[in-house]
């Protein structure tokens, strides 16, 4: 991927609200380390030349947490170098965003998934996939079915 077109992703799928999520759920394990002012300086620089600006829920976000915060989301979430593309990253994530629910993330991952080029019909499917694990998993767990005759039932050992 181009480092152009790398600016332009990470641009415009940090312009929206995905990067609270990804921020938020490991915020407990970021805020142990003690942050400069100089690391947190530098965050907002790389945010800013990034994204072309930086959202006004960043600057919400723990001064702590945030450095550590924004190298993963783009290790993770904006990097090239990754097992899996943008555009499956992008239906993963709304799918988890569907059963959260996050509206934030919702649209925020719809918009990233329809740019990475999923259709409506693969981002339907990444829900209803959603929907049906979920389903199925209150059944097994409501049931209370046994785990290893379950797996010895699916071909497990």
């Amino acid at each position: 991927m181009s480092a152009v077109r790398i600016v332009s992703t990470a641009h415009s799928c940090l312009r929206s609200a995905s990067l609270i999520a990804a921020a938020s759920m490991f915020a407990a394990v970021l805020a142990s380390a003690p942050a400069r002012a100089d690391d947190y300086d530098a965050t907002l620089k790389d945010i800013q030349s990034t994204m072309g600006g930086v959202p006004g829920f960043v600057k919400q976000f723990p001064k702590a947490g945030l450095p550590g915060a924004w190298a993963e989301v783009k290790a993770i979430e904006l990097s090239d170098k990754t097992a899996l593309p943008p555009k499956v990253k992008s239906l993963i994530s709304l799918a988890v965003a569907a059963q959260i629910p996050c509206n934030y993330c919702i649209w925020s991952d719809t918009q990233d998934a329809k740019r990475a080029g999923a259709t409506d019909e693969e981002i339907q499917e990444a829900v209803a996939m959603a929907a049906l694990t979920r389903h199925w998993s209150t059944i097994f767990n409501g049931m209370q079915v046994d785990f290893d005759q379950f797996k010895k039932e699916m071909g497990g050992q």
